[in-house]
């Protein structure tokens, strides 16, 4: 367990203040008060530790808390703030008393992740002692116990609106940014999405205690705090009270690196930042989006364009929870269905904040990121991968049967040199990093090396070699990264998935298949042979067809039955098979309504 300070006090007052324990009787919770402490965990304290031995409960009493879970680079990955009056360390007390040790007593089983203090908090923790005897005397807290561990497995549906950010500190880099008015405009994007804004600048926040911030998160959706970098106490304060930091620059300036160095926030230091940079239309850029994410430890890159509007109703959505990404999968030709989808979603008024994809999806997924509209976005894929083959300059294969020069020169053609962070909005593409067997999240570098690499189908494109990784198509080991969408943003994720029926594979081919110099002759070298749709289809096959489907708040299937993942002319049919599909299952959700309340 981390260092944190007990304070010994009777805790027995402050047990029946507890919502969660409300219905214990007296004497139960007398008895188990004796198992209970009482600690002071200041900011940044560590509550525990992921493999800790689990023994007890805990329950927040004032302040916030952030659970951090592994991530597969070993790294801390961000799942969401616990809040005055949550339980926590509940996973590791189920688990725990299952097992037995030489002398018959209950091992205590292992946190599956760590908790650390967002800002100063009191917290209570009861034995596993004390909470047995709490739930012999009152049977339904163990009922309200899994009701909190559904909730926190993040099944669609069953999102805790408690464990998103709710207090944001505006973190000015210049002096010359009006803050004040910046926040303003969030607040009425905010309250058109029905919810209630507290604003705090250092007139009025300064100095007060942290009682005087827990009021306004019970009594506000969002907080947001302003303050301008510098050496100040308000500075200070604003951010160690804050979920998360926006560091709010100027598109036309250069941040100095390390931009907030004398920043101690727990917000800080466990990288809950996200960059938001002002565009006034013809400004002249000083510094790339990605300088600023690496000078203040971001995650994240929003750009914001004038004062009120598109981009102001997007932020608020990101601020409140209503965001919307949408995630799409690869699967070759199939993959135009999603420029039917995106077509549907657009004209019902559902908005796109996020954006990702595998394999061919994140194409069509890079050209919504890019800002372009349906037209541009058609008139783009039709150019790119219709009019001709963009698999036809085949060769004798050594690492692959295409030599990749059509794509590469059209992915230029088309996406240029813009960076992943330059994008109207936040994108990633995945890739399969063959070297480690892991997969690749693109979010930073040029746009078209991540389309290149996630799209290099293995046998068919060579792939992208990356210092000593080997970078091979994202549908290898996920074609369907809805799981990195969930972890992009806490909003409702949109999927589209095009490669849940399997493709029709023409069994003849495969009988006493003639040499390849046989093959050229009969068909000449415009057509693929038949290994090119066995490679394709090799890459893109999932044992578990429905991954992901049970993580998304809409799903769309497109009927693709009849399309092959090589069929690169059959666009028109495949674009209004993703329209349709995606206007079916518009018609029984209420996404439009969650995200863009009237």
């Amino acid at each position: 367990m981390g260092m944190f300070k007990p304070m010994s006090l009777d805790v027995l007052p402050t047990l029946k203040n507890i919502p969660f324990l409300k219905d214990v009787p007296a004497r139960a919770m007398k008895a188990a008060g004796k198992e209970a402490r009482w600690f002071s965990l200041p900011a940044g304290g560590i509550l525990f530790e992921a493999d800790e031995p689990a023994d007890s409960i805990f329950f927040v009493l004032s302040g916030t808390l952030g659970a951090f879970r592994k991530s597969g680079d070993g790294h801390n990955e961000f799942i969401g703030h616990i809040r005055t009056g949550e339980p926590v360390g509940e996973m590791g007390l189920f688990l725990g008393g299952i097992d037995v040790d030489e002398d018959g007593a209950p091992e205590n089983a292992p946190h599956t992740g760590s908790v650390y203090a967002i800002r100063d908090s009191e917290v209570i923790a009861i034995s596993r002692k004390g909470w047995q005897r709490m739930v012999k005397a009152e049977p339904e807290l163990l009922e309200a116990m899994i009701r909190v561990i559904l909730k926190r497995l993040g099944r669609a549906g069953q999102r805790s609106t408690q464990a998103a950010p709710k207090v944001f500190t505006l973190v000015g880099t210049s002096p010359t940014i009006d803050l004040g008015l910046r926040a303003r405009a969030l607040r009425d994007s905010l309250k058109v999405l029905g919810k209630t804004t507290a604003i705090v600048d250092q007139a009025m926040g300064d100095e007060k205690p942290s009682t005087f911030f827990d009021h306004l998160e019970l009594t506000h959706d969002v907080v947001i705090l302003v303050a301008t970098i510098g050496n100040n106490s308000w500075y200070r304060l604003a951010s160690r009270q804050a979920d998360r930091i926006w560091v709010v620059g100027r598109a036309d300036a250069r941040p100095s690196n390390p931009l907030m160095a004398d920043n101690d926030s727990p917000a800080h230091a466990l990288k809950l930042v996200d960059v938001v940079l002002l565009h006034h239309g013809n400004e002249r850029r000083a510094a790339r989006p990605v300088e600023w994410l690496e000078a203040s430890g971001a995650s994240r890159v929003f750009h914001w364009t004038g004062v009120q509007g598109v981009s102001c109703d997007r932020l608020a959505r990101v601020m409140c929870g209503r965001s919307v990404g949408v995630v799409m999968s690869g699967g070759g030709a199939r993959a135009y269905s999603h420029i039917g989808m995106i077509r549907a979603l657009r004209e019902k008024g559902v908005p796109i904040d996020f954006a990702g994809g595998s394999s061919m999806g994140a194409v069509i997924a890079a050209c919504v990121a890019m800002g372009w509209d349906d037209d541009e976005i058609d008139r783009r894929i039709r150019k790119a991968f219709v009019e001709t083959n963009p698999l036809g300059d085949y060769t004798l294969p050594v690492v692959g049967m295409v030599k990749g020069l059509r794509v590469n020169a059209r992915l230029k053609e088309h996406f240029g040199e813009s960076e992943m962070c330059d994008l109207d909005i936040p994108f990633f593409a995945t890739s399969t990093n063959l070297t480690s067997g892991t997969l690749r999240l693109h979010r930073t570098g040029l746009l078209r090396e991540a389309l290149r690499a996630t799209i290099s189908l293995p046998g068919i494109l060579p792939p992208v070699v990356d210092g000593h990784d080997v970078l091979v198509d994202g549908a290898v080991l996920n074609n369907f990264p809805v799981d990195v969408m969930r972890d992009m943003h806490r909003g409702y994720v949109v999927g589209c998935d095009v490669t849940r029926q399997p493709e029709g594979l023409n069994v003849e081919e495969f009988i006493n298949p003639p040499g390849f110099f046989r093959w050229v002759l009969g068909h000449g070298f415009s057509a693929a042979p038949p290994i090119a749709g066995l490679l394709m289809r090799t890459a893109t096959i999932r044992s578990d067809r429905t991954f992901g489907w049970d993580m998304t708040d809409l799903l769309i299937l497109p009927d693709l039955i009849d399309t092959q993942l090589r069929d690169w002319e059959a666009y028109d049919a495949t674009v209004e098979a993703g329209y349709n599909a995606a206007i079916k299952a518009l018609e029984t959700s209420d996404i439009l309504e969650k995200c863009c309340p009237a």
